[in-house]
């Protein structure tokens, strides 16, 4: 398999030098030349399947031979280690948990998968160490601090904006120490996405510093969340409606790879975008006009993007043909007052306790749905309630219980450093 730059389809890449350089050389995302198409005999024998087998088959092409497959059965193994169960919440209404690996967020399956892949590379030989920069409005920190801690020849560099992820979210990335350093930075998510779109830039530091990505732009980040559409199809695949999947949507990896997985022969019937006070795509859907703005700070914070990356795969999905993906894909946007109602309505009504990213994804699944019949919708529950402690606590009106792997860090000390603009950060690379 090869992928091509999205800025330039003339340049193509296997696999291996994708996912090390995160970004094409001339900064555009990469993308493959071909969607594989499962046969039908896959979805015949789905049922039986183990999820390291569902995973292997669907990624296999995609990483077209460049890690041996003992290797990357092993890979995948050590990726899906943990469950991801569709839960009914009401009639009609499902939320796919993904929030049962270590660090209770949907991240930890392409933060693992990356960090195994990329170990692999490594111990190869031909590329020697490298540093992984991410940029993070939440859980994409936290899940790449777990996923990369200890790998041998891998240095993690993590931004985050001061005072704009929870607290429990922040001592997932600055307690762990080793080959992990927190960035605390004086700004919001964008100008921290900003100053790391500007390090890959900057030749001073490549001259010193091997640079990759671990944000969903990241091949390696993005391939592999198409695993549990597949994981939650198996569930789900029995049942006699159309499916619908509302994603909370902020760099817009997720859903694509959802979308991905559909173009693959998925039988998923529509998906939607479901955002919050961050509405850049669902004006571009209302209007046909594509305007990126300054991101606004919300309770579903690791959402809070005004100019998603993953957002021009989508488009390529479509051959960039503004009709064609209105056709697929709905988007809709709430403020933090209707994310708490409904909270606090579906913990009244059954029981069941969303975080903040989660009930934005059930209100654009409720509204999808409305006046319509024969569908089954299926939210994605992207983070544990207890990520979003204050929030949740405070809107439910009851404790929520921590599970042992918060427990076990709460009480760790914070370490991170501060910066407040690009050349800090360069000092600190460079140094």
């Amino acid at each position: 398999m090869k992928y091509f730059s999205l800025n330039n389809r003339e340049h193509r890449s296997n696999f291996e030098n994708a996912v090390i350089r995160g970004l094409a050389p001339d900064k555009g995302l990469y993308f493959p030349e071909e969607i594989v198409k499962l046969p039908e005999s896959f979805f015949k024998k789905l049922p039986e399947l183990s999820k390291t087998e569902i995973g292997f088959q669907v990624i296999k092409d995609y990483v077209g031979g460049e890690i041996p497959d003992n290797e990357l059965e092993n890979i995948i193994s050590k990726t899906l280690d943990f469950d991801f169960p569709v839960v009914d919440v009401k009639k009609g209404i499902g939320s796919l948990e993904l929030f049962h690996g270590p660090t209770l967020a949907f991240k930890d399956v392409g933060a693992r998968f990356m960090a195994g892949s990329l170990g692999y590379f490594i111990k190869k030989g031909n590329i020697g160490n490298v540093t992984v920069l991410v940029a993070t409005s939440g859980d994409t920190g936290g899940a790449v601090a777990n996923g990369f801690l200890g790998v041998d020849g891998i240095d993690v560099v993590i931004l985050y904006p001061k005072g704009k992820v929870s607290e429990i979210q922040e001592k997932q990335l600055t307690t762990l120490g080793q080959n992990i350093t927190a960035l605390e930075v004086d700004g919001a998510f964008d100008e921290c996405q900003a100053m790391v779109k500007q390090a890959f830039l900057d030749e001073d530091i490549s001259a010193k510093r091997k640079l990759t990505s671990a944000n969903s732009i990241n091949l390696a980040r993005w391939l592999p969340q198409m695993f549990y559409y597949f994981l939650a199809y198996k569930q789900l695949e029995e049942k006699d409606e159309k499916l619908v999947f509302s994603v909370p949507s902020g760099n817009f990896g997720n859903i694509c790879a959802g979308m991905l997985a559909r173009e693959m022969g998925l039988p998923i019937d529509q998906f939607v975008a479901s955002n919050n006070a961050n509405d850049t795509v669902t004006s571009y859907l209302e209007t046909e006009i594509y305007k990126p703005k300054p991101s606004v700070q919300t309770i579903s914070n690791a959402m809070d993007v005004g100019d998603p990356s993953n957002f021009v795969r989508i488009l390529q999905l479509f051959d960039n043909e503004y009709h064609s993906l209105k056709k697929n894909l709905t988007a809709y946007s709430f403020d933090d007052e209707e994310t708490k109602k409904a909270i606090k309505e579906v913990f009244e009504e059954t029981g069941y306790v969303m975080d903040p990213h989660g009930a934005v994804g059930y209100l654009g699944l409720q509204e999808f749905l409305k006046d319509k019949n024969g569908y089954y919708g299926t939210f994605l529950e992207t983070a544990h309630p207890v990520k979003f402690l204050e929030t949740v606590e405070e809107v439910i009106g009851k404790k929520v219980a921590i599970p042992d792997s918060i427990a076990r860090i709460v009480d760790k000390e914070k370490k991170s450093l501060q910066i407040s603009n690009y050349e800090d950060l360069k000092g600190y690379l460079m140094s």
